[in-house]
């Protein structure tokens, strides 16, 4: 009963194979590198590896029609994390516009469009927070414009806004338990980017707190580090921060999406435990952090070096 979004044309063959085909289906569409809204993380188009071109767009939803597809979706991801809002509609456009000449040129019923996700949010203090309902207007201006003269005007919109809806729903609370002084300085966490994956990656910025100490007037910069042996597991480089010294708690902002869920246990690194504010204001477990039997829970081989 799933939607499922091929990435590739080849995922037809593929797709009969393991299943048959389905009487509803959804297609990823790469435009290329014409798309340039918001892409420092992604890349350009062109240079990804997802979906389909556009001349495979036409035969695969040909294919698909031969064997017994009735109902299409068309899908992209062209961005992530961008607050430019005038990437939602463009994306629209692109999306109206492909639908209908593939409406035109193969027939296809086309039962909806997937915008997917990213829209961004203002990680940085100072930054703009996108105005969500004057995206949503523009994006409904582009399908009257598009959808509706050509006879499409009853195909659903969908949307995948999880970092936009849950990446201010969460922080990283960690403490500091080492402090360093030698051609930097650096503050010691006893979280690492196993706990938060981004900024090691692409060196994306998540604003830092000092619990207790939001207001206080900045004393120094700092290399904001986890323990792994690797030098780019850092959480900020060269931050300023108020006063903080080992034991004080620091505030790692908005990493309700892509934090938790990107954890992993490289270096035997445990995840951490995950707890919830209820809208009371009461704080309830929802993770225990792993343990020790967590990590070799998956492992079978310790029979064979018992002596």
């Amino acid at each position: 009963g799933g939607l499922i979004n091929l990435d590739d044309i080849s995922h037809i063959d593929f797709l009969d194979r393991v299943s048959g085909i389905p009487e509803s289906i959804c297609l990823r569409f790469n435009p290329g590198n014409g798309f340039t809204i918001g892409n420092s993380i992604m890349s350009r188009p062109g240079d990804a590896k997802y979906g389909f071109t556009r001349p495979q767009l036409t035969a695969g939803v040909r294919e698909l029609l031969s064997r017994g597809t009735r109902r299409f979706y068309l899908h992209a991801f062209l961005s992530s994390n961008t607050t430019e809002a005038a990437y939602y509609p463009a994306l629209a456009r692109l999306l109206f516009t492909t639908a209908v000449e593939i409406h035109r040129e193969t027939g296809a019923d086309i039962a909806g469009i997937n915008l997917s996700g990213g829209i961004g949010v203002p990680y940085r203090p100072e930054d703009p927070e996108i105005d969500i309902e004057a995206v949503g207007r523009a994006v409904e201006s582009e399908f009257e414009a598009v959808m509706i003269p050509a006879g499409l005007g009853k195909a659903a919109i969908h949307t995948e806004l999880g970092r936009w809806l849950l990446a201010p729903a969460g922080c990283l609370v960690s403490r500091v338990i080492h402090e360093k002084h030698i051609y930097k300085d650096y503050l010691g966490l006893d979280a690492c980017a196993a706990d938060l994956l981004r900024p090691a990656i692409y060196g994306a910025y998540h604003h830092i707190t000092v619990a207790g100490r939001e207001k206080d007037a900045v004393s120094r910069t700092w290399d904001v580090t986890g323990g792994l042996c690797e030098n780019n597991d850092k959480f900020a480089v060269d931050r300023p921060l108020p006063e903080v010294g080992v034991g004080d708690l620091v505030v790692i902002h908005d990493t309700g999406a892509h934090g938790h869920s990107m954890g992993y246990n490289y270096n035997g690194k445990l995840r951490s435990a995950e707890v919830l504010r209820t809208e009371s204001g009461e704080f309830r477990l929802i993770r225990r952090a792993e343990t020790p039997a967590d990590y070799f829970a998956t492992l079978d081989v310790l029979e064979d070096f018992r002596p």
